[in-house]
């Protein structure tokens, strides 16, 4: 019975994962599929670069919010322990099925985006504390240099290290998926690095505050 109630609620995480949120906005709102534009991945970070911050924001909340709750379909069991080894191995299995359905997403022919924002919501659920710093990281490098791409790559870079080396995570698997994570973070944003090398590297179209000027009375 546990096997296939865990079956069940994987097969749920990689349906939940695959909802293609960048085209469904893209074709209901901006009349395009983004995956016509850009990189051609139907992600948050191509969504900045084609479409702006508002829509952007919007694909990117939706998007780890799929892995948040991908993961936290293992609430529908009531026999594993919270926090023990395997209670994170099958939250693992959840975010990768999760995953899996946002890159190879059935609804919109299994061409999907690279799959950071939903693995952001994936470790958020299982490791809140060091994915909060990893937010921190992300938002800072993206209002330094404005470049969607090297924000989640510095801040992807970052999670192994706070897992291992700051919060000293013991959980075998869970240090294993940190450090793939990274070097997958690396291989998929491969044509990004590219680009950035280059210095053509499309900038995210961040709000810009304006100045006001500013009349002195006379007294």
């Amino acid at each position: 019975m546990h096997i296939v109630v865990n079956i069940a609620i994987i097969i749920v995480a990689y349906f939940l994962g695959a909802i293609p949120t960048s085209v469904w906005i893209s074709r209901s709102f901006y009349k395009i599929d983004i995956r016509d534009y850009g990189s051609g991945n139907a992600g948050a970070t191509n969504t900045f670069r084609v479409l702006g911050v508002k829509a952007g924001i919007v694909v990117f909340i939706v998007d780890i919010l799929k892995g948040f709750l991908a993961v936290n379909l293992i609430h529908f069991t009531n026999y594993y322990i919270p926090h023990s080894g395997d209670y994170i191995n099958i939250q693992l299995l959840l975010g990768i099925a999760a995953m899996i359905g946002h890159i190879f997403p059935v609804y919109v022919g299994f061409k999907g985006g690279k799959g950071v924002a939903t693995l952001f919501g994936v470790i958020c659920a299982i490791s809140f504390y060091p994915t909060l710093i990893m937010a921190g990281v992300f938002f800072v490098t993206l209002i330094a240099f404005r470049y969607v791409s090297l924000a989640s790559m510095i801040s992807g870079l970052s999670f192994p290290v706070l897992i291992i080396v700051i919060f000293k995570e013991t959980t075998p698997t869970l240090v294993i998926f940190s450090l793939i994570m990274a070097v997958l973070m690396l291989f998929t944003h491969q044509k990004n690095i590219e680009r950035l090398l280059r210095k053509e590297e499309k900038k995210a179209n961040l709000p810009k505050l304006k100045k006001k000027n500013r009349e002195q009375k006379v007294s």
